[in-house]
């Protein structure tokens, strides 16, 4: 993925927020404030979806990213981007703002219990 359109995402998001892109799974990942918003893969951004912002997904025409594993394809939870809010930071910020309301909805993932704290009791003599 070429800088150009790295640089252009950057301007894309900056009436929204300031973010930051790392390289990923043969893609970038978009991030605000360390929480992934969206994922760009052939110089295609797609954005974070749930089940509350899935309606104006649909209704504007996007599409879910969807990849192939054994043989299924596999729609994922990020989808596309109206086209004409691709052509300006304000007509961007609205995707944005529902791409980040529902990264904050994911539940986050409990955390593992470490064998580490485990204490183990001794054997009753």
């Amino acid at each position: 993925m070429g800088r150009d359109y790295l640089d252009y995402l950057h301007d894309l998001f900056s009436a929204f927020a300031p973010v930051t892109t790392r390289a990923m799974f043969g893609g970038h990942g978009v991030y605000r404030d360390g929480v992934i918003i969206g994922i760009v893969i052939d110089e295609a951004i797609y954005l974070k979806v749930d089940g509350e912002t899935r309606g104006a997904f649909e209704a504007a025409g996007s599409e879910p990213f969807v990849y192939e594993a054994k043989g299924k394809r596999v729609p994922m939870s990020y989808w596309t981007v109206p086209e004409e809010a691709l052509d300006s930071p304000q007509e961007f910020r609205p995707w944005a703002q529902r791409a980040w309301e529902a990264a904050l909805r994911k539940p986050k993932p409990k955390p593992r219990k470490s064998a580490a704290k485990k204490t183990v009791k001794p054997k009753a003599r």
